[in-house]
């Protein structure tokens, strides 16, 4: 971007962050201790690299002078996963980049870095957007949700307030006043000269004027998304209830703007700090020497992350060192040793950041939810896990458990919406089709312990439509939402629950919250 950019701007060669991990891997062992800027052959060979992955489409190309490989790298340069030493120009791993490849939650980096991003950044000075920006745009964004003047976001008011006028904190009860106004009155609230001032180049003709801005919106939604700290009804963001306090800590401790972006290397360390150090106190030169072993190992890292974005991966067993010795070639025994060093507990983060999306996409990916549950349940929770939802049958729900551990079955139905309610009609399909009538669907003799509904999020009078069923059914159930789900998956990889704490976890006949597991 070489004009100015007159209002707040994120790259987005990708709309999601999910893919972040598998990129910044490929990335790694492309690239790590080479002098990436000005290498051309360096930007063909990562833009090849991410097409053999998967992670880039194939196809002509604008040029062939990689292009394409730098615009990845600018993504996560600009979100402080790499940086260049000051005197060799080679490309490092932050903190945060190397967090990540060592099999860290990526959200829990990833959220770091989003709330921590800042105007101006070594980045955004690069790319031209304006100085004038001095502020640290989501907490901003978390800040105006938090406030019941405000509640909720569009990517109107973001795209045509927001991004164009917050220039630091202190502009927030402006803003506030901005966006009440924007509701009331509409694109009347604009300047006279908007366009000249913001987006000059816009055709006049164009259907949407303003759809540069409302991308822009749209994409910064969608990184706040994968911090799991807010929820989303299509252009709509607002916090969730069960997220409040957790964003109200975030808010409550300040967050100072880093000084001197224009110092490159300085900069990007410390903005790239993972949320387990303090401070980057590495020397970047004394770092071991590039050898075929250290590429191998990368290569073998790289396939892991890949297959990992694709399902959980609970812990490294034979089939698993099979599947990445045959993915890269290398030798069985150097694939056994670097997994089992480097992801001794498995590796999980990457597929739960997907597996929080999902539940938020209505019937869009209804079925690709209910698979990638049933995968949690048998490969985490250790379930026997019957994934019937694909049959499209309203006589049956979506999965069946059976634990032989504790001897019973129970019933799990996904609801990817971010405020499910359990209509008249899900009520008696529970209670009289899936609870009633699971002779229908089920071979087995245990009893049912178990009901439980996993959604996006759930309308505040949850508790009595599940009392209702449970009253009715005589069969204990529950609601979760998938974010609890996720803290329950990593809790389990730390300490396994029992198959007798699982159900009784799921059996409190409500919302099942943080306190319950």
């Amino acid at each position: 971007m070489s004009k100015r950019c007159n209002y707040w701007w994120v790259t987005r060669p990708k709309r999601k962050l999910n893919s972040i991990p598998e990129i910044l891997s490929v990335f790694a062992g492309a690239t790590l201790e080479h002098q990436w800027d000005g290498s051309r052959s360096l930007h063909i060979q990562f833009e090849d690299a991410l097409e053999d992955a998967g992670l880039k489409r194939k196809g002509t190309r604008r040029d062939q002078g990689g292009s394409g490989g730098r615009t990845y790298a600018a993504w996560l340069r600009s979100l402080g996963l790499i940086c260049e030493e000051t005197t060799t120009k080679q490309v490092y791993l932050t903190l945060a980049g190397e967090a990540i490849i060592d099999g860290k939650s990526p959200v829990q980096v990833l959220k770091k870095q989003v709330l921590d991003y800042q105007f101006p950044s070594h980045f955004s000075l690069s790319v031209g957007v304006d100085e004038r920006f001095k502020i640290k745009p989501f907490r901003f964004l978390l800040r105006l949700l938090l406030d019941e003047r405000i509640g909720s976001l569009s990517t109107e008011e973001v795209g045509k307030i927001v991004i164009t006028e917050a220039e630091t904190e202190k502009d927030f009860e402006k803003i506030v006043n901005r966006i009440i106004a924007y509701r009331n009155f509409g694109d009347e609230v604009l300047a006279d000269d908007f366009f000249e001032q913001y987006i000059p180049e816009v055709n006049p003709e164009a259907h949407d004027k303003f759809q540069k801005l409302t991308d822009i919106a749209n994409t910064m939604f969608n990184w706040l998304e994968y911090t799991q700290l807010i929820g989303r009804d299509t252009k709509i963001i607002f916090i969730p209830e069960e997220k409040i306090a957790e964003v109200r800590t975030i808010i409550d401790n300040k967050s100072s703007i880093i000084l001197n972006a224009e110092d490159g290397e300085f900069f990007q360390r410390k903005y790239g700090i993972d949320p387990w150090h303090k401070k980057d106190t590495r020397n970047l030169l004394a770092t071991k020497t590039v050898t075929a072993r250290s590429i191998d190992i990368q290569k073998i890292k790289n396939a892991l992350i890949i297959l990992a974005s694709q399902k959980p991966i609970n812990t490294i067993d034979f089939d698993i060192i099979n599947q990445v010795s045959e993915i890269t070639g290398t030798d069985r025994k150097l694939v056994e040793e670097t997994l089992l060093s480097s992801y001794p507990h498995g590796l999980v983060g990457g597929f739960l950041a997907n597996y929080y999306e999902m539940a938020f996409k209505g019937t869009e990916e209804a079925v690709e939810f209910e698979k990638a549950t049933t995968e949690i349940f048998n490969s985490v929770f250790g379930y026997k896990a019957i994934h019937l939802g694909q049959t499209g049958s309203k006589s049956a729900p979506d999965i069946l458990l059976l634990s032989d551990d504790e001897g019973y079955q129970a019933i799990i139905d996904n609801k990817a919406y971010s405020k499910y309610s359990i209509t008249g009609d899900h009520h008696n399909r529970m209670v009289h089709n899936y609870i009633g009538k699971i002779g229908n669907y089920s071979e087995s003799h245990y009893p049912l312990a178990f009901f439980s509904y996993i959604a996006g999020g759930f309308i505040s009078t949850i508790d009595k439509q599940i009392a209702s069923e449970v009253y009715e059914s005589n069969v204990h159930g529950s609601g979760i939402t998938v974010g609890t789900f996720i803290k329950m998956v990593e809790k389990h990889n730390a300490t396994p629950y029992s198959h007798k704490e699982l159900r009784n976890i799921f059996s409190v006949d409500r919302e099942v919250k943080l306190a319950d597991i």
